[in-house]
């Protein structure tokens, strides 16, 4: 696998001095289970996505308290929300081929897991650990500011959450899981004519739920989505 790495290295624009990190980082659960008794001891990236998680947080904070000193800390939290967010890891993890690159057990491999949501968003972060032991928080900081910040640098601020379709997003995530396609359900309408509120009720079978308000079914809707996908994320 030298010769992947090497090629990963190119694409992550850092060389390692140790790649038996990157190795590390790339190791999924589903593959560390199926070779545990031929290598016991390279365990899969779960800790790397920890420390991935907390690095990522405090470059991405550290960037919007620079380049947006007129927003609140409520707005700040927004911004920091969608760039943290596992679907927009996804994006800049498609950008990286970083499913090609990955350790996968082979039913995660038959599943599709090369191109899973949450494979390659934990993936991604733990590959920002990998950097940030191999050569400090500077090169970590690189890596972030010029794939999860990038468009961000360029200007491009406009309100979160108004280019993801979260419904799209859910039934994606309902469907990788071989769960059930969601329903949304109006719960309750309250207000006058001109200014209704809907309460609209996300929900996967019967084991998953999300509710949300909103001055149109359609914001409800994708609010009530939204936060469904948080939960099966957890």
């Amino acid at each position: 696998m030298p010769a992947a790495l090497e090629l990963l290295e190119e694409k992550l624009s850092y060389q390692f001095r140790n790649r038996s990190i990157l190795l590390h980082a790339l190791t999924h659960r589903s593959w560390s289970v199926e070779h545990r008794d031929a290598s016991p001891i390279r365990s899969d990236n779960e800790r790397l996505e920890f420390l991935g998680d907390a690095v990522l947080g405090f470059v991405v904070s550290e960037a919007l308290l620079d380049s947006c000193p007129t927003e609140s800390e409520g707005q700040l939290s927004q911004r920091k929300a969608h760039l943290v967010s596992a679907n927009h890891l996804h994006a800049c993890a498609l950008e990286l081929d970083l499913g090609e690159f990955l350790l996968l057990g082979k039913g995660e491999e038959q599943n599709g897991g090369r191109g899973r949501r949450t494979v390659l968003a934990n993936a991604f972060e733990a590959v920002i650990a990998a950097i940030h032991l191999d050569g400090g928080l500077d090169p970590a900081r690189d890596f972030v500011c010029s794939t999860v910040l990038r468009e961000h640098r360029k200007g491009n601020q406009q309100s979160v959450g108004t280019s993801q379709n979260y419904k799209n997003v859910l039934q994606e995530e309902a469907q990788a899981r071989g769960l059930p396609i969601p329903r949304y359900t109006i719960v309750d309408t309250t207000g006058p004519e001109h200014a209704k509120v809907f309460l609209i009720e996300a929900s996967i079978g019967d084991q998953f739920t999300s509710r949300a308000a909103g001055s149109s079914k359609k914001a409800a809707s994708q609010d009530a989505a939204r936060l469904l996908v948080e939960k099966l994320e957890k």
